[in-house]
């Protein structure tokens, strides 16, 4: 009988290869000079296993650290060796994810005494071990009843709640040893290829941490982030008043018909915590004359900034805003990246001494002109076209940018006069007690739908444009987001629901032969978890609105 073959390119190879053949053994026959591991495959532009059959004519490309889709699948390869390890050493406990903290997750650990340090060593001491075994990361198809059932059997009851609404006959489980998931993203084969890890004591549990990318065998030092973590310890608060703490739970409550509550809530515990930052600013108005809002792309600056106003006016200050915008240097001036092209979001495409010679005249009390730029010339208008400035009594100055807590943007001014604010959108609820939701996906989406409604883009170009963006923010952004006084997270617990009406439209508008698909693919995957809610309940002035239209504010 004749074995039906299959064409695959991978690298400058074009081999056929047997039907049904796992793209891992290609791999490992015809790649061999690599010198990272492969860890999976992007085929048909996603992101699979190594065991996954090839069908049909394709290109397969590896698959290691150096990419981001591979430190994707080494973070949930050790996420689950670690969780299998604790099922070993703790039988019993509950062991919860958080938050991304010092390149890594935080969990929480819930055992009948204190987790303390001793439980920490005997925990990494497993799973070192385990990589030793180096035991399989298996995946098996299910019936989805047979999941419900495999999970309630586990006591998992946040994966039973998600699978509730799961409308597909099928679940894929993966399984590290005894533990089993839901496969939610690829995995490396075995447990050796996640042999690089640390473990840090952070009560109530610790952080699992990882190699920074392109470099698997190394940890770099560990920098504590006590400001951030407290936020997330705060929105933890908030999702247990809201009764919200994973994907399944909100469902239930969309699914009950009740979702109009949950937004309610979610906005009245936002609108609670910028009233107490404009009375923080306001207990200390004779010394702050000046107020710094800080945080990356599409986390909601600009509708926090508004609000933050509104607020202040309540208690009596006028803020006046002054756009970082309008002290570009001019095009010809602009630094270029590694690439060749402008790079606006450095510090340096701002001309820093105008800003600082206008916005330090300003707080003496002086009349100042700011300029005004021209994006269409990429030139400084004329100088009889600048905007006559000044603070009245009771007024402050308020500046919203990326570089806004980088000392350098406003180096003339003392800092006791200033109030430096960190937004971001530190995603807090996670698809079930062991996955997380990623908090750059929040802001990607938030993106995705804004960029495709009101400014042109489509969906595939914010993707192509989104690694530059990341780039810049960990240039520009968080190496300074502990500086601040006070960090805004503007995170909504019903966003994904709300945004999926839209991100599904628009990523489903992304070609499957282009690169771009690979991220799309991933993240219509992730929208899929949530029961949809329509948006007529979100209120006008919420920071949701700046992405989906509809805000009683002008942009």
């Amino acid at each position: 009988m004749t074995i039906k073959q299959v064409a695959v390119r991978l690298g400058d190879k074009t081999l056929s290869v047997p039907y049904h053949t796992p793209v891992g053994q290609i791999i490992a026959a015809h790649d061999r000079e690599r010198h990272h591991p492969v860890l999976a495959a992007i085929v048909h532009q996603r992101c699979v296993d190594l065991d996954f059959p090839l069908c049909a004519p394709t290109e397969i490309r590896p698959v290691t650290y150096a990419m981001r889709e591979g430190v994707l699948v080494y973070r949930r390869s050790a996420s689950l060796l670690m969780l299998e390890a604790a099922r070993q050493v703790f039988p019993g406990a509950r062991v919860t994810i958080g938050q991304a903290m010092g390149n890594g997750y935080f969990y929480a650990v819930r055992t009948e005494d204190q987790f303390g340090a001793d439980h920490l060593r005997r925990l990494d001491l497993r799973m070192h071990e385990l990589v030793d075994q180096d035991l399989p990361l298996r995946r098996e198809k299910v019936h989805a009843d047979e999941a419900r059932a495999i999970f309630t059997g586990l006591g998992f009851t946040d994966k039973v709640r998600l699978l509730q609404t799961w409308w597909e006959p099928f679940v894929t489980l993966v399984w590290c040893g005894e533990f089993c998931d839901i496969h939610h993203y690829p995995v490396a084969p075995s447990t050796s290829h996640v042999d690089t890890f640390e473990m840090v004591h952070y009560p109530p549990g610790f952080i699992l941490r990882f190699p920074p990318r392109a470099m698997p065998r190394q940890i770099r030092p560990y920098q504590d982030s006590p400001k951030l973590f407290q936020v997330y310890r705060e929105t933890r608060e908030w999702n247990e008043i809201l009764g919200v703490e994973t994907v399944g739970h909100l469902n239930e409550l969309t699914v009950k018909g009740v979702a109009s509550d949950v937004i309610r809530v979610a906005e009245g515990l936002h609108e609670k915590k910028i009233a107490r930052i404009a009375d923080q600013i306001a207990e200390d108005r004779d010394r702050i004359k000046l107020v710094l809002i800080a945080g990356p792309s599409a986390s909601g600056k600009t509708t926090f900034a508004k609000r933050l106003s509104l607020q202040l006016m309540v208690n009596g200050i006028r803020p006046v805003a002054i756009s970082t915008d309008n002290f570009y240097v001019n095009r010809e001036d602009t630094p270029r990246d590694r690439s060749g092209k402008y790079d606006f979001e450095a510090i340096e495409a701002i001309n820093l001494d105008l800003f600082n010679d206008t916005l330090a005249a300003l707080l003496r009390g002086e009349r100042v002109f700011s300029p005004r730029f021209d994006f269409t010339t990429g030139q400084r208008k004329p100088q009889d076209k600048w905007i006559p400035m000044e603070l009245a009594p009771g007024q402050v100055a308020m500046v919203e940018g990326i570089h806004c807590l980088n000392p350098r943007l406003t180096a003339s001014i003392p800092d006791d006069h200033k109030f430096k604010i960190y937004v971001s959108a530190l995603t807090q609820l996670c698809v079930d007690d062991h996955n997380r939701i990623f908090t750059s996906d929040t802001r990607f989406l938030r993106r995705i739908v804004r960029d495709r409604l009101f400014r042109g883009y489509s969906a595939c170009a914010t993707i192509e444009t989104w690694p530059s963006v990341r780039r810049g923010e960990l240039r520009n952004i968080f190496p300074y987001q502990e500086q601040a006084d006070i960090m805004f997270n503007s995170a909504l617990v019903y966003e994904q629901a709300v945004l999926k009406l839209y991100a599904e439209r628009f990523l489903l508008e992304v070609h499957q032969d282009h690169p771009s698909f690979v991220d799309a693919y991933r993240l219509l995957r992730f929208i899929q978890h949530f029961v949809p809610m329509f948006d007529e309940k979100v209120p006008q002035i919420s920071i949701l609105r700046e992405f989906l239209g509809g805000s009683a504010f002008s942009y």
